[in-house]
């Protein structure tokens, strides 16, 4: 049977990746596997457990809602929630018995009010990303001994930062290494056993000096690459990929058009196939006459608008006689010789791979598997 949005995630190739990574560190540092977002649209439950059996020591989300999915998944470990969490939030957090991010001691305060029991608090210095942190040291050091201060019920766990140019500008991110530098240094006075952390998935494969204790590895954990270009170049592995099928095959005369707008108009006698994905399903309009399907081991180009519910590929004036409806269509991973990689799909949107994982929704039927066995039970984004 067909199904008219499918991720196949290869948990195996997580495995893999995680140790592939994990190749980089020295021994002794930790690895966190970021599995916010969904885990960039392969799920978080799935890609968690994958990355936890294949050797990373804790998890990362962005909000106190992906905590508490994991926990309610029956997931123990350490999970950080890295972004901020709301007063509203809090209470969330906490069940979850996630730690916590800190720059504020207003944040704090609150926190320890509401703790019930030791809460784990890593205090961000804003080095150059220029968004959640402070960029005062100073402040970011009362921060820490409000967290130290006896009663408060909370503990100093770690000291981070947000590398904003590990993917394209060394020298920046060299720049804000030596700034958290001396942070590092200054908390480790008061705590010797904090945990420093400031690698991204793109600092961890370029940068060892940003390894610290920890690294923080997301959009590699999958298999793509960090640095936006071939996940080949760094050993990894894609997890995911994205089909759907052909729902009809119809004539184009030349001078007919396909889809809203009319911006295709068939300049000579060609076949259109249907295939029933769209934006609603991750498919951005950008990708409009501007991305490739791959049927039956060939490759087609996209035409007309990208809708909400189907695109529209066209097959060329002598109809493929190995195309047919029912025929499988992969927008993102391998048929036959060719590939189209996530990569390739940002490239074509002039983004990221980020963006392109992220915008698969719930709609896309997410199966799993290892390797070659067959997909296992069906779960949604």
């Amino acid at each position: 049977m067909s199904l008219r949005a499918l991720a196949r995630v290869n948990l195996a190739a997580i495995e893999r990746n995680v140790s592939t990574l994990r190749a980089h560190l020295a021994p002794g540092i930790r690895f966190c596997a970021v599995v916010k977002a969904n885990a960039s649209g392969h799920g978080a439950v799935a890609a968690s457990r994958a990355a936890l059996a294949a050797g990373a020591d804790c998890l990362a989300v962005a909000t106190a809602l992906e905590a508490a999915e994991l926990r309610a998944a029956g997931l123990t470990g350490p999970v950080l929630i890295l972004g901020a969490v709301s007063a509203e939030e809090l209470p969330i957090a906490l069940q979850a018995r996630a730690e916590m991010v800190a720059w504020d001691e207003d944040f704090v305060a609150a926190l320890s009010r509401q703790a019930t029991g030791p809460v784990e608090l890593h205090v961000k210095l804003d080095t150059g990303m220029g968004r959640l942190g402070t960029r005062r040291v100073a402040e970011a050091l009362r921060v820490a001994e409000s967290v130290l201060a006896p009663g408060s019920g909370l503990r100093l766990a770690g000291a981070m930062t947000h590398l904003a140019t590990a993917d394209d500008d060394p020298e920046f991110m060299r720049a804000q290494l030596g700034l958290f530098d001396p942070f590092v240094a200054e908390l480790r006075r008061r705590q010797p056993t904090l945990v420093a952390h400031a690698a991204n998935s793109a600092a961890t494969v370029t940068e060892s000096r940003s390894h610290y204790d920890m690294v923080r590895c997301g959009i590699a954990l999958h298999g793509c690459d960090p640095l936006n270009d071939a996940p080949e170049r760094h050993g990894l592995e894609p997890a995911l990929e994205l089909s759907t099928y052909v729902a009809a095959i119809k004539p184009a005369a030349a001078g007919e058009s396909v889809g809203y707008g009319r911006r295709f108009i068939a300049e000579r006698d060609t076949w259109i196939a249907t295939l029933p994905i769209g934006y609603a399903d991750g498919i951005r309009r950008s990708l409009s006459g501007n991305c490739d399907v791959l049927i039956a081991g060939q490759r087609f180009p996209l035409v007309g608008t990208v809708s909400m519910d189907n695109v529209t590929a066209e097959l060329g004036p002598g109809l493929p006689p190995d195309v047919a409806p029912g025929s499988s269509a992969v927008l993102i991973g391998r048929d036959g010789a060719e590939r189209q990689t996530v990569e390739d799909l940002a490239r074509r949107m002039g983004s990221i791979p980020h963006e392109v994982l992220c915008g698969l929704s719930a709609r896309v039927v997410r199966r799993y598997h290892h390797d070659g066995e067959p997909a296992g039970q069906d779960g949604q984004g």
